[in-house]
């Protein structure tokens, strides 16, 4: 199942994803235990928060903080061309609401962290710059997605409200820093058993979304949401991640990156964060909101890592052909 899964470029948590939304739809968490699902749900977003803290190494901020130039315009195409992107998905007539919100929103977040060095590192890519940029889009998109989203979305029919910072602040910010400022003491413990750790990231996540499917679907999902609307996300998603790494790859070129770069600026400039956009949705939304407006990150999610797979082996196999005519 597993060698099938890699050969299609499905990640097997996608398929853990769509489970817990099967699980939400069916059964879910109502009255009391809706409050502890919640509760839980917290708890377990502030931890993955903490040990994103204790795995982010100054030294590698360090070294890849010299190519500036670089970082800024990964920042750019994260928070200016993606959002500008999704206003105008936002406008298209026709699309439910809520996807719609949901769209705009993927494209206010953060890049992510794991998976753009991941890629990177098998592309051939400057790797210290790119634990650099995707780590700062990450820390910096804690504060810059909740202005985004008050300004784009929130903040058109609500007002500016200081709530959303004060629980971003308590429940992901602190957390974050207590990791990092800990790190000294407990880095080598997190990085030796980073793959155990890796399933309070995913488990955390898979509570937030089946707290936020729940509590959607009490409140009419799926009489909203047709299949066809579905479909249409899908291919929406597919065509945001075109622009964006087109637009990427020729302002990488007209700004005269050297390859090494301008992998760092496709890789981390045209990814969105799950682990940080359904948290940070939880914060911002109101709760029978939350899982119509994460639906297009997961569609997204799943859409970029198998696109990204893709460019990066085509990428290593480019290299290995240009060292074998250096060599011969």
């Amino acid at each position: 199942m597993k060698a099938l899964l890699a050969r299609l470029n499905i990640d097997p948590y996608l398929l853990l994803l769509v489970g817990t939304v099967g699980l939400a739809s069916v059964l879910p968490a109502r009255g009391i235990w809706a409050d502890i699902a919640g509760g839980v749900a917290d708890a377990g977003i502030a931890l993955l928060f903490f040990l994103h803290g204790a795995k982010l190494s100054r030294e590698a901020i360090l070294d890849g903080a010299k190519a500036w130039k670089l970082h800024l315009t990964v920042a750019a195409v994260t928070f200016v061309l993606f959002p500008i992107i999704g206003l105008g998905v936002r406008a298209i007539p026709g699309l439910e609401p809520s996807l719609a919100t949901g769209v705009l929103y993927l494209t206010l977040l953060p890049s992510t962290v794991q998976s753009s060095i991941a890629f990177t590192a098998i592309a051939g890519g400057n790797v210290a710059a790119a634990v650099c940029s995707a780590s700062f889009s990450n820390l910096a998109g804690i504060f810059i997605t909740p202005v985004l989203t008050a300004l784009l979305i929130t903040g058109k029919s609500q007002g500016f409200s200081t709530d959303p910072v004060i629980a971003i602040a308590s429940q992901l910010l602190l957390p974050f820093l207590a990791g990092h400022f800990l790190r000294p003491w407990i880095g080598k413990f997190v990085t030796r058993n980073k793959q155990v750790l890796g399933y309070v990231d995913r488990g955390s996540i898979l509570l937030v979304v089946y707290t936020a499917f729940g509590a959607a679907v009490i409140e009419g999902l799926w009489q909203k949401v047709t299949l066809g609307e579905l479909g249409l996300i899908a291919l929406l998603s597919l065509g945001v991640l075109a622009v964006v790494m087109i637009a990427a790859s020729l302002v990488g070129k007209m700004l005269g990156f050297p390859r090494e770069d301008r992998i760092v600026l496709l890789f981390c400039g045209s990814k969105k964060s799950l682990a940080t956009g359904v948290p940070l949705a939880g914060v911002l939304f109101p709760a029978a909101q939350v899982g119509a407006i994460i639906l297009p990150l997961m569609f997204f999610h799943q859409i970029q890592l198998m696109v990204c797979a893709v460019l990066a082996r085509k990428f290593a196999a480019e290299n290995e052909a240009d060292k074998v005519a250096v060599a011969e």
